[in-house]
């Protein structure tokens, strides 16, 4: 099948819209359920990318959870703690392989943003993470192929409705990609760059410390920064992207964005946090929005009188301000990617403040002495990549 044709573009008033192979080869996916749309596609194909080449870099599984062409999650399939298996509402299923746990993580980053997500994962979607994603609001998921019994489950999401794509893992796309905005036509080569430890060889701070457990959550923040609309910024750690600032003007925002969910999901491990006790048969979104408020600056919403009995068993104590962040200040071995330099010290004094200790960024600033001089102070390990990774 050369191209399928799909309901609408971007929005329903953009008609006809289709995708389609321009050299006449047939297309490398097959629809096994669902109708996937424009924008389904779009996450889709971005977050293939993602995974396999997490999955290349690490050997090990791989899920991201996208939302409008960018990833909210991604992660690695490490096990889980049981903090983790908790906060990510896991730990009712039981064991779960790799590829469950790499999902999980994904999902768990930034619940918010992954609701109604599109998945993406490395490897054959097993039952575990069929079942996992069975209860969670989701568009769709593309793998490169399905255990019958977890196609059986997918499939019975959303009345028979769930879009279900499988790939072929063996696809490999021609070397110039092309796309048009305003009836001109854009070309340039593909972003083949891989991503390995060498990027993290030139350490101009006076902290060189650089473990292969930091090493590895690097390659994860920038091969994630690879396949997010730019300006961006990760922050990860243990296997797994924790907070991802996209598609801001400015790189300090980013910075901000990504660490305010960063701090967000270590929040979520917080006792004031595990200790909520929601009332029985609360729905999963929002159990998460609650908690959401409960650990930001609206938290009196929920805790008011009259509000508070919708969502909990008992009224909980108050998160103060001092405690979160004398929570958060014992977050450590924070790793951050950039995907353009930092201009400014800035931003090395806010990821400090999520625990970050080390740092993967291009360089090349006229104010590189005064990030590293930043650096210096806080005794963080950054390297200079050289390399930029902007995505549009």
């Amino acid at each position: 099948m050369n191209e399928l044709e799909l309901k609408y573009g971007c929005n329903p008033n953009q008609k006809p819209s289709r995708i389609f192979m321009a050299n006449g080869a047939d297309l490398p996916i097959e629809v096994l359920n669902g109708r996937p749309g424009y924008i389904n596609f779009m996450d889709a194909f971005n977050g293939w990318q993602l995974v396999k080449e997490l999955k290349a870099a690490t050997g090990c599984p791989a899920a991201t959870s996208f939302k409008h062409v960018s990833p909210a999650g991604a992660a690695i399939g490490l096990p889980l703690t049981e903090t983790l298996a908790k906060i990510y509402w896991v730990d009712d299923l039981g064991e779960l392989s790799p590829l469950a746990c790499a999902y999980a993580r994904a999902r768990g980053a930034d619940r918010m943003s992954s609701y109604g997500d599109f998945i993406a994962l490395s490897d054959v979607c097993d039952v575990p993470t069929a079942k996992i994603i069975q209860r969670e609001v989701s568009d769709g998921v593309i793998a490169p192929g399905y255990e019958p019994e977890a196609l059986e489950i997918l499939k019975s999401k959303r009345k028979g409705t769930y879009n279900i794509i499988k790939i072929d893992p063996d696809y490999v796309p021609e070397p110039i990609e092309r796309k048009q905005v305003y009836g001109i036509t854009f070309e340039q080569g593909r972003n083949e760059l891989v991503i390995n430890d060498e990027l993290f060889a030139n350490i101009p701070t006076e902290a060189k410390d650089l473990p292969d457990s930091a090493k590895h959550d690097l390659a994860i923040a920038l091969i994630t920064l690879k396949y997010t609309q730019s300006n961006s910024v990760a922050y990860a750690c243990g296997g797994q992207a924790i907070g991802i600032g996209a598609g801001q003007q400015s790189r300090i925002h980013c910075t901000r964005l990504a660490g305010t969910k960063a701090d967000n999901w270590y929040l979520r491990q917080s006792p004031k946090v595990m200790e909520l006790q929601f009332v029985d048969n609360i729905r999963r979104a929002d159990r998460d929005n609650t908690i959401d408020l409960y650990i930001g600056e609206d938290y009196m919403d929920v805790l008011a009188e009259g509000e508070w009995q919708k969502f909990f068993k008992v009224k909980p104590e108050v998160f103060t301000r001092e405690e979160k962040r004398a929570w958060l200040d014992t977050m450590k071995g924070v790793s951050l990617g950039s995907d353009a330099f930092f201009p400014f010290g800035d931003n090395i004094e806010r990821a400090h403040r999520s625990g970050v200790q080390y740092i993967a960024q291009p360089g090349g600033s006229i104010r590189d002495d005064n990030v590293i001089e930043v650096c210096n102070k806080y005794g963080i390990t950054m390297a200079f990549t050289g390399i930029r990774l902007f995505h549009h």
